[in-house]
């Protein structure tokens, strides 16, 4: 017989009666039933029931055991009786008749129970993150990870591409975030970075003549945690094509996003191949977001017109000020109680708004404080805007047009939540498109990029060199599912005059981008492909399968919120021998003095 075990926790089944075998695992619970003692057996792979007899002479043993104890089970498969068949577990029809058991590893008292669903401290859980995996929810999690990883790395190289590893020990790079700095000891003062992404070095593999590559890449990224990014670092599926258009991409791999999320979610509505295009300006417009969650089934309209020089001084005032006025319908809200209207009201105040202003449409007429400042003919012309009809209602949000936006999208997701409008079981896609190429610093006044700064601006050097930067736009896109964006992506500046030009408007002067991309302008110079990719998010995608609000949930070992590592205490104290070694020295920032 085995040293350790025969089977796993979840293996045995009615057809191995009277078989003698040894288990070994993790002892999950433990039960006395007054002549018998019952404990479960738990492995990776499931439960198995173990039944010790009052007299036995293993019982004095078996009772010492603590919960979380690693054991090692000999002894023989048994029919359970029909009334104690447990339908739940795939092992339910059996148990084992222990004939020795052995302690392979005692437990301490836990710092928290892996068996039940309590909820404990985030901070607790990730300092004891080995333990809180074996807790069935998270565990599962992680199984569910590895396999959505092998599934991709399959599909990938069914639609021919190739998988190649990229340096993690690169330059710096300005990708919209900061960089992870790491010493150079042979070269002191120089710095390497930890690479945001693999951008510079999968486009270079194009210039090399890889048609198709594609890696599970760890980017890192020195930013704050939330909800859907984890701190510190993650995992995306880095890909990259040749000789290809935007709508070549898109093509190639919604079929893999698509299979993925029908092989992982069948009981799940999706969105299927191709998904929607919306363009950037659309999806603000209409979604007041740039990752519009498509379950929910509002749009938003601009309504500016119909208060434009009305009775409503307020909105009026407003748009004469170069403002604009939003509506966002509420179906079959008007017959809902004026409790659920004041709701909205005092919502919108404690979101830092001045309020909600809204109309009802009834048969009788329009009512709400809106209406009564408001000709028929401006209200019926809202009405068609929205695409109203009797029995619903109307909400509005006025002012700047980008407090508006960000608002009004708030708004929408707000009130399909109050009237349960939001699709359930379903993961709906879409493409944001024609993102602009720059956009205006508000602190600093600078045009800066706002997305991938080697992406191709649609219109090329002619557009650079003629249009108004703040109107270019260029061949970006995201991927987003349910609100939740995936992936970014761009068709690339494969052109070495484009690239100096793109950058120059950025405020990076020619010998700068030389300096620091002279190896890809280099590489172009030489003969570059057209090519372009994206990178959909590993933990993303995984923690909508898993229906995990949190990101963390899907990570095996995650930083906290602060960046920390609770279990290797890192980031930690270097000793100052190691920073002379590195000729470094450290000087902490004063601690801020609170004024009484």
């Amino acid at each position: 017989m085995q040293r350790y075990r025969t089977h796993t926790c979840a293996a045995l089944r009615a057809s191995d009666n009277h078989l003698t075998v040894k288990l070994a695992g993790w002892v999950h619970s433990k039960r006395d039933h007054g002549g018998l003692l019952f404990i479960d057996l738990r492995d990776h792979f499931g439960l198995t029931q173990i039944v010790i007899p009052a007299q036995a002479s293993l019982l004095s043993l078996a009772e010492k055991i603590r919960v979380e104890s690693v054991i090692s089970v000999t002894g023989k498969v048994v029919l359970r009786d029909t009334g104690t068949v447990n339908l739940k577990l795939p092992t339910g029809e059996i148990e084992i008749q222990a004939e020795h058991i052995e302690i392979l590893s005692s437990a301490n008292v836990l710092p928290f129970q892996v068996n039940g669903n309590e909820n404990y401290p985030e901070d607790l859980r990730l300092a004891y993150r080995y333990i809180d995996l074996r807790r069935e929810q998270n565990h599962n999690n992680i199984i569910l990870r590895s396999k959505v990883i092998a599934s991709l790395r399959q599909r990938m190289m069914e639609q021919g591409f190739m998988e190649f590893q990229t340096p993690i020990l690169t330059a710096s790079s300005p990708e919209g975030a900061r960089d992870f700095l790491v010493p150079a000891r042979l070269h002191p003062g120089k710095f390497y970075a930890l690479p945001q992404a693999p951008q510079q070095f999968k486009q270079l593999a194009m210039v090399a003549g890889f048609d198709r590559y594609f890696q599970i890449a760890p980017c890192f990224r020195d930013e704050a945690a939330r909800a859907d990014r984890s701190p510190g670092e993650f995992y995306q599926l880095d890909f990259e094509m040749s000789f290809v258009t935007q709508e070549d991409v898109f093509e190639t791999i919604e079929p893999v996003i698509e299979g993925i999320f029908k092989e992982f979610a069948p009981n799940y509505a999706i969105s299927p191949a191709p998904f929607e295009r919306i363009s950037y300006a659309q999806s603000m417009e209409q979604y007041g977001s740039d990752k519009p969650d498509l379950r929910n089934p509002l749009k938003i309209s601009n309504v500016s017109k119909a208060f434009e020089n009305s009775e409503f001084g307020l909105f009026s005032k407003i748009i004469e000020d170069g403002g604009e006025v939003k509506a966002i319908p509420a179906p079959g809200a008007g017959q809902k109680p004026r409790s659920f209207f004041d709701k909205l009201n005092n919502w919108a105040r404690d979101e830092k708004a001045g309020g909600l202003g809204y109309i009802i449409f009834d048969a009788s007429g329009t009512k709400g404080p809106i209406a009564k400042n408001l000709n028929a003919e401006r209200c019926e012309m809202i009405k068609s805007a929205c695409h109203l009809k009797d029995g619903d209602a109307v909400f509005f949000v006025a002012g700047k047009k980008p407090e508006v936006v960000k608002f009004s999208g708030s708004v929408r997701t707000k009130i399909a939540s109050e009237l349960n409008l939001i699709e359930e079981n379903a993961y709906r896609f879409c493409w944001i498109i024609d993102f602009p190429m720059y956009e205006l610093n508000e602190e600093t006044g600078r045009i800066d990029f706002s997305h991938n700064p080697f992406s191709m601006p649609q219109g090329g050097l002619d557009a650079l060199n003629n249009q108004n930067p703040l109107e270019i736009n260029a061949y970006q896109y995201d991927i987003v599912c349910n609100g939740i964006e995936l992936s970014s992506g761009a068709i690339r500046n494969h052109k070495p005059d484009v690239m100096i030009k793109a950058f120059e408007i950025a405020g990076y002067p020619k010998e700068e981008v030389e300096k620091r991309f002279g190896g890809m302008l280099k590489a172009f110079s030489y003969g570059a492909p057209p090519h372009g990719g994206a990178a959909p998010g590993i933990d993303r995608m995984v923690m909508l399968l898993a229906n995990e609000p949190n990101i963390r949930e899907v990570i095996l070992f995650p930083l906290n919120q602060q960046g920390e590592d609770l279990m290797m205490n890192a980031p930690s104290n270097v000793p100052p021998e190691r920073l002379k070694e590195l000729s470094l020295s450290v000087h902490l920032p004063k601690p801020s003095i609170k004024k009484s």
